[in-house]
């Protein structure tokens, strides 16, 4: 259906015509209150129904909204969610010119500024950045003016670092639904909400919901004054028909008009978001100081959510990695004489990205056919990314200068990130049935091993290995690989032979040979062992689930579960540079193999995790026990941490979460970093956790797809389950002495979820150095999360760099940023968590200025 066809239409006689707009006298016994009435039409582009479906239904409602302006002068619509205007602009010009005209009128209210409504969590830092900046941008240059408004009416809940995104997007204010009274510890309908850097928006929580049946809006009204405070005075109630659009229909602006002149639950007037906060702010400071602020994030509601569909998980998270990499290398293509940023692929592979973090995809709450397309196009902004970084990479290693040396095979290896990094890389060769050892640019020896090859044949030239390189920031490094095995190396790696023990000189770790469970992480140095004490605590704990998709009205899935069997252990690698032990048990039809790798230097243990899930609404837990005292959690989230209590309860979080107390008395925690999981908790001694605390990930959850309570499974029914089949993820375990900032696990996360890039190359003159690098920001407590090119263009010279930092530690700090390829230096100081982004021109004489999220400088507009 299309327009005002969509639903019966109660209270209103059939054809109705609009009423006489003349204002009217109200009864002097009116409420002494007004109603801002928000005409909206929430439309989820994919849920129930696929993308395609999203994109005509934006057209109908749209349509809608333009024919209701017709009929009624003073209604007024908010419109949230960018792409679906693009998709109208796309598919009906001459509509999306009436909008235009509506804009410009001031009766077409664009607010949200973001692409999509998200999830509010799982993306990175940088995709929130972006999500405003194609937002923003496309509203500039249609209407010529963005929002000042954030709205995510629909998400399940919002990272404490929002804040500090929307002001760095021109926003200062925002709107969200959940979560609800009954979801947590939020009383208030408008508040200050503050991040960490300090920074703040004026915060309003829409009651009851965000749209309304097609009739009468008196149900919306009294259900929204039941959960408003009402001593503001003035209040936003959210009508109109939604989820899968429709929008305000004649039946909900008629009663409005009606209990307007009736004056039942006070002044009802036409309005928008930004009129509202408009309207709070011009009450002054005195006013705004005595509101409360909240200082964390806003959760829970349907926590389920993250750990629901590993896969879109999995396929977000190395997307975002693989566009932020593609971003970089093309950025220093272009500053080594490239005339060719990629902006227009870059941003069509960002799009598809953002577009899969909407708040029923990300998630995994849509339906089962959705992500097949999830997968195409983010495969789509994947294989955009490749592209990108394969040219770049090829365009700078010929101009390496590489002798001829026929005894030997180039390799250049080619760092993504912004710091420095001593990695172990595994490349494929052939040719060689001897094997292969390495050197560095100088001819140096560098420490390597044979490792088994990708490939599966009779060839036996064909083969792998395994060794350290030593990368600048953002740069890459040449090595060779010379005929003939490794020498023998001296090295403090030692394995059992049954596999339990594995050391270095920093480190010991140890498995219990009757359950495969790790009992001990010694850091040799400090003595602090922060699994002393955890024999016997749970480690794997598969659980019955019966909650639906979203995980509705969970609090917790630190249940009591079983564990899996032990099948076998087995050492599969031994040699100077890393030893590999195999872990691998079963339960049910189900297979969890964990390779353990040591490197012989590593402060940290890595886990290479492969699991074959079979069972139908189950969920597997794996748990890290800690033998620590007045244990303390510490979450990583977007663009920063957050500390949260010690209880239990399902979180969500970016990489890693931390737990850090006592042992004997003296400081001592334990860092977990996991790819692509998002669903946490870190829960004390209990029934769940053993007899001492422990940080829990939700490896897996498998219940039916886009199942919603309060329906009930019909136990004879044919269901579709989540998450059956194989996946892949990295762990890595650090045990520091009590300050999990040391162990830099944001760093070792990006290094983890976004490797370094080995090419074979050839012998050729040229111009770039063996070894170079190109932007370094020390490796400190402040971190450069972007380097790409400026969206705007200096007239007759290539894109200026934007460089964008974070501090990652919740702490003030100062930071200096080398960057070579420009010729500078970028001195900043940054408060806790603060972002900031510097716009860095090519030309030697022209100064560095910092911007906002937007690319516009701070004291001024759109360049």
């Amino acid at each position: 259906m299309s327009r005002d066809d969509r639903a019966p239409i109660a209270n209103a006689p059939s054809g109705a015509q609009p009423v006489d707009m003349a204002p009217a006298p109200r009864p002097a016994a009116t409420p002494d209150r007004t109603l801002h009435m928000i005409g909206n039409a929430h439309l989820d582009p994919v849920w129930l129904w696929p993308w395609q479906e999203g994109y005509q239904e934006a057209r109908a409602t749209f349509a809608s909204a333009l024919d209701r302006m017709d009929e009624y002068p003073d209604f007024v619509f908010t419109c949230d969610q960018i792409v679906l205007l693009s998709w109208v602009e796309e598919q009906d010009p001459e509509m999306f010119a009436r909008i235009a005209e509506r804009v410009a009128e001031g009766r077409w209210v664009n607010v949200g500024g973001w692409w999509v409504e998200p999830d509010c969590n799982m993306p990175m830092g940088e995709s929130f950045a972006r999500q405003g900046l194609y937002g923003q941008r496309f509203l500039q240059s249609r209407f010529g003016r963005i929002a000042t408004v954030g709205m995510n009416v629909d998400p399940f809940g919002h990272s404490a670092a929002l804040p500090q995104i929307l002001r760095g997007q021109r926003m200062d204010s925002y709107c969200f639904l959940r979560p609800g009274p009954h979801e947590g510890d939020l009383d208030e309908t408008l508040f200050q909400w503050e991040s960490a850097d300090g920074s703040r928006v004026l915060a309003y929580r829409i009651p009851f919901e965000y749209c309304s049946p097609p009739g009468d809006v008196s149900g919306q009204t009294e259900k929204s004054l039941g959960q408003l405070d009402r001593s503001l005075g003035e209040m936003m109630v959210f009508y109109g028909v939604g989820n899968h659009g429709g929008g305000p229909t004649k039946a909900n602006i008629d009663s409005i008009h009606r209990y307007d002149r009736m004056g039942t639950f006070g002044r009802m007037t036409m309005s928008s978001p930004r009129a509202y906060f408009d309207e709070m702010l011009a009450r002054g400071d005195a006013f705004l100081d005595r509101l409360a602020v909240r200082r964390d994030d806003l959760q829970h509601h349907a926590p389920g959510c993250y750990s629901a569909h590993s896969g879109i998980k999995a396929w977000q998270r190395r997307a975002q990695h693989a566009v932020l990499s593609a971003e970089r290398w093309a950025a220093i293509d272009v500053a080594l004489g490239a005339d060719d940023y990629p902006r227009e692929d870059l941003e069509r592979a960002w799009k598809q990205v953002l577009f899969n973090q909407f708040h029923d995809i990300l998630p995994g709450s849509a339906i089962e056919p959705s992500y097949d397309d999830a997968r195409d196009q983010l495969g789509e902004a994947i294989a955009i990314s490749k592209r990108i970084i394969t040219r770049a990479h090829n365009r700078i290693a010929r101009r390496i200068a590489i002798p001829m040396d026929e005894a030997t095979q180039p390799v250049v290896v080619f760092n993504p990130h912004p710091w420095s990094v001593s990695v172990d890389v595994d490349m494929q060769y052939g040719a060689q049935p001897h094997g292969v050892r390495v050197v560095d640019r100088t001819g140096a020896v560098v420490l390597s091993q044979a490792t088994q090859s990708t490939a599966t044949t009779g060839d036996r030239s064909r083969g792998a290995v395994t060794f350290r390189a030593e990368v600048p920031a953002l740069g890459y490094a040449l090595y060779r690989l010379l005929p003939g095995p490794a020498l023998p190396a001296e090295s403090s790696l030692r394995v059992s032979d049954d596999g339990t023990v594995i050391e270095n000189a920093h480190l010991r770790v140890e498995l219990d040979p009757a359950t495969g469970d790790l009992v001990s992480l010694r850091d040799k140095a400090t003595g602090v062992d922060p699994l002393r004490g955890t024999r016997g605590a749970p480690r794997t704990a598969v659980c019955d689930d019966p909650t639906d998709t979203w995980g509705h009205r969970v609090i917790s899935y630190a249940w009591p579960c079983a564990a899996m069997t032990l099948d076998r252990i087995v050492v599969r690698e031994t040699g100077p540079l890393r030893s590999r032990v195999r872990v691998e048990r079963s339960w049910g039809a189900s297979r969890l193999v964990e390779e353990y790798l040591l490197a012989h230097d590593g402060r940290a243990v890595r886990v290479d995790v492969t699991l074959d899930w079979r069972e139908k609404a189950h969920l597997l837990k794996l748990r890290f026990p800690v033998g620590l005292d007045d244990a303390r959690a510490t979450y990583e989230i977007p663009y920063g941490t957050l500390a949260r209590p010690v209880d239990g309860a399902e979180e969500p979080a970016q990489s890693w979460v931390d737990l850090t107390g006592t042992l004997d008395g003296a400081p001592a925690g334990l860092t977990v970093i996991c790819t692509a999981k998002h669903g946490w908790d870190a829960s004390p001694a209990g029934a769940a956790s053993g007899e001492v605390p422990s940080i829990g990930i939700t490896a897996v959850r498998s219940p039916v797809y886009s199942w919603h309570d309060p329906r009930l499974l019909d136990p004879e029914g044919v269901y579709s389950f989540q998450d059956q089949g194989v996946q892949r993820f990295a762990l890595e375990l650090v045990p520091h002495a009590g300050d999990w900032r040391e162990a830099q696990p944001t760093r070792r996360a990006a290094v983890l979820e976004a490797p370094v890039r080995a090419q074979q190359e050839s012998f050729h003159d040229g111009d770039l150095p063996a070894r170079d690098g190109f932007v370094d920001d020390g490796s400190g407590a402040v971190m450069v999360t972007a380097v790409k090119g400026s969206e705007d263009v200096p007239d007759g010279g290539p894109a200026d760099l934007i460089v964008r930092a974070v501090e990652t530690r919740g702490q003030a700090a100062s930071a200096k940023i080398r960057i070579p390829i420009a010729d500078r230096m970028l001195q900043a100081d940054f408060r806790p968590h603060q972002v900031r982004t510097f716009r860095v021109p090519l030309a030697a004489d022209a100064d560095i200025v910092e911007v906002d999220l937007l690319e516009w400088p701070l004291d001024g507009g759109p360049a």
